[in-house]
């Protein structure tokens, strides 16, 4: 046998060898290996599968409050059950939720819409959305007479891009509790926040203006 020969003859017996003792273990490297990568597209096709089917009931309930039809309404309602027991982490749920508010306030039924509102405010995972919903919730809060309640809401959320609204909201909840003060210093703060030819601005000035010009600052000054 020439020298290369037996090269080739001792090389593939230490392989054979070394398969011998390892095989096993490169085996079931190779099965969990295609386990984690087949699990893995099982994993999001299942999480793919899961978010269309959250969007599918979320234009249910869409169409249900444009629709504005007794069986319709049933249908959405049953659909937003739906979304908010099996599909809470979804954005679909929390939209649903705010779309089912929107259709109530419209009609007037203020409870239902709060009820919504703050199942949005608390399942939202996004800041933006919660902030949002958490102003919605805090207007129809005040809509009914429940100002405490909605500074409680507004003094939750973390301040965003509607910081001015939201501190807007604030002096119109203290305004409705009393607190002139309180009010005062929220409209100033909002109209800081607010550019010079933003759009409701002018309705911040108003009711800055409007109130009482010998309230006291919260300094205990005289507003001038």
């Amino acid at each position: 046998m020439a020298f290369d020969d037996f090269d080739e003859y001792e090389q593939g017996e230490q392989v054979r060898q070394w398969l011998k003792e390892n095989g096993i273990a490169i085996l079931v490297g190779v099965v969990l290996a295609l386990v984690l990568i087949f699990g893995y597209r099982q994993w999001t096709a299942h999480g793919v599968a899961h978010e269309v089917q959250a969007a599918s009931q979320f234009a249910i309930v869409q169409n249900a409050v444009q629709a504005n039809s007794k069986d319709a309404l049933a249908t959405g309602a049953a659909a937003l059950g739906d979304l908010q027991k099996n599909y809470p982490k979804t954005p679909y749920a929390a939209f649903a939720s705010g779309a089912m508010a929107e259709y109530e306030v419209g009609k007037g039924n203020l409870k239902a819409a709060a009820q919504n509102l703050q199942w949005a405010v608390d399942h939202s995972r996004q800041p933006g959305l919660k902030e949002l919903f958490a102003l919605r919730l805090a207007r129809v809060l005040l809509a009914q007479n429940e100002a405490q309640p909605a500074l409680t809401v507004l003094g939750n959320i973390a301040p965003g891009d509607y910081a001015a609204v939201a501190d807007e909201l604030r002096g119109d909840a203290s305004l409705k509790l009393g607190n002139t003060a309180a009010a005062r210093k929220a409209y100033e703060a909002a109209l800081g926040k607010l550019d010079k030819d933003a759009p409701g601005r002018n309705v911040v000035q108003m009711k800055l203006d409007n109130l009482a010009p010998n309230a006291a600052t919260p300094s205990g000054t005289k507003a001038k």
